[in-house]
């Protein structure tokens, strides 16, 4: 019997459960590694089973699609065709003579660890969120955009009953209305782009047709988005555009933001201030790619994302990526991504070129999607001088507590990059490794967001380091799969 091909898929979002899927059914073993418990990733979590939800398809827009990838998964996991190692946390991919080996941590704990071995990487590590501080963000009640919308989902909890959604970006409106259907009272959604931007980016009348067209090739996004307003006006929700939370008011918690509007320039326009009572801040200003790991391995970036070809395969042999961390663009252009690359992957490792052909429409709605979210990003832009609002005494990185004070000290005396800012404050040197950080870091200092470069994708406890672990899952002799 000829040995299979074994494809270790990282992540299992929308972008790694296509390629999971497409790949299994085309010959090859599939070790699905992701470090949740369940699959899905951050767009289709659902609640804790403890939690026993009767109804958590309310809380997705996409349920039918979840499932379908659902069941498709467990088809090929009762075939044999798929392994699923959930509650495994990659730190690392290490390239071989003869393949690769992915080294992940086990467990809540993550102190054990566990080596996979295979022909091919495909990277669907997903995106986080950006994060930008100003005063008082480090209040208890205040929390990401995306966080809020994981409580939620996965916890069926609400970050407080009173709540102001602020920031830029797509994710708000998802975020307030599903806050408000579970109960809680929205008072404001705070966007600092001006809607008006998307028609007014330039005065040429052929950038203004290819926009048009981008928007209009996506009818159910306008259809989403337009559901979206309806929802907040039903729940008197205010919408606030062009404007910016200047600072959060508490003691204990958030108990107020203060919100102001924004000139032309992303100024607070003097005397435009207003307070707003609310006891959870959701705040977010869009999505950065994960890229750790494909840095790690020596993949190419193209700025803040990892480059791919038409088939999704990076410029390493052998490894893939789709989704997120090829180009923030949702769950829709992800699954395309996805679909692309598992099919390409299955190919390639089975030594057959693949026919671009068989992935037409996919590749046609990745065209599409792709068109559709570059056009979001350059009217979702943040504002531009959001920085001039960070005091001194603001905390800009949490793990060490370092001030923007501190950081501007350190430009002051010729720290014109990330990395010397960090030795010289310790910005960015904490348990997110500048993950959370970095962003509002390089916006006070005024310097590049430049990627990390980090070997290691987490932290690793030394022990691990000392006594790399006997492997397991090589291929040829994949471990049991799990149950879901």
């Amino acid at each position: 019997m000829t040995e299979r091909p074994v494809l270790a898929v990282i992540g299992a979002g929308p972008a790694g459960l296509a390629a999971t899927l497409a790949a299994a059914a085309r010959g090859v073993h599939v070790v699905l590694v992701d470090s949740a418990a369940e699959p899905g990733g951050q767009f289709y979590r659902r609640p804790a089973r403890g939690l026993g939800a009767r109804r958590p398809q309310a809380l997705h827009h996409q349920w039918r699609t979840r499932e379908r990838l659902g069941e498709g998964l467990v088809a090929h996991l009762a075939a044999r065709r798929v392994t699923h190692l959930s509650d495994h946390h990659v730190w690392c991919v290490e390239r071989e003579p003869a393949g690769f080996t992915v080294h992940a941590l086990l467990g809540p704990e993550q102190e054990e660890a566990v080596a996979v071995h295979a022909d091919g990487v495909l990277l669907a590590t997903g995106g986080y969120e950006k994060v930008l501080p100003f005063p008082g963000w480090t209040l208890p009640g205040v929390v990401t955009a995306g966080g809020a919308q994981a409580l939620l989902k996965g916890g069926l909890a609400l970050p407080g009953r009173t709540a102001v959604v602020a920031g830029t970006g797509p994710l708000l409106l998802p975020v307030a209305t599903g806050l408000s259907a579970a109960g809680a009272r929205v008072t404001a959604l705070v966007e600092s782009a001006d809607p008006r931007a998307f028609v007014r980016r330039s005065g040429e009348a052929g950038d203004f047709v290819r926009r048009a067209r981008a928007l209009v090739a996506q009818p159910a996004k306008l259809t989403e988005a337009a559901g979206y307003a309806v929802a907040l006006l039903l729940a008197r929700t205010r919408v606030m555009v062009r404007h910016a939370v200047l600072e959060a008011h508490g003691r204990d918690r958030v108990e107020a933001v203060t919100v102001a509007a924004l000139d032309a320039e992303g100024r607070a326009v003097p005397g435009s201030e207003r307070r707003l009572a609310c006891d959870a801040l959701a705040v977010g200003h869009g999505l950065l790619p994960h890229t750790d790991l494909a840095e790690g391995i020596g993949c190419r970036l193209d700025g803040p994302a990892v480059h791919v070809d038409d088939e999704q395969r990076t410029d390493v042999p052998g490894v893939w990526a789709a989704g997120e961390t090829t180009g923030v663009g949702g769950a829709g252009l992800s699954l395309a991504e996805g679909h692309i690359a598992g099919r390409s992957a299955a190919a390639r490792l089975n030594g057959t070129a693949p026919d671009p052909r068989a992935w037409a429409a996919a590749a046609r709605s990745r065209a599409r999607l792709r068109a559709f979210s570059a056009e979001l990003d350059g009217g979702y832009a943040g504002p531009a001088r959001w920085a001039e609002r960070v005091s001194d005494a603001t905390v800009v990185c949490r793990c060490e507590e370092v001030t923007a004070g501190a950081v501007r000290e350190a430009v002051g005396l010729g720290a014109g990059d990330l990395r010397t800012v960090k030795l010289l404050t310790r910005a960015g040197m904490g348990w997110c490794q500048g993950r959370m950080c970095e962003p509002g870091v390089a916006g006070v200092a005024g310097c590049a967001l430049a990627p990390g470069r980090r070997l290691l994708a987490r932290p690793v406890p030394l022990g691990v380091l000392a006594a790399p672990p006997g492997p397991r899952g090589d291929h040829g002799e994949p471990p049991p799969p799990q149950p879901q």
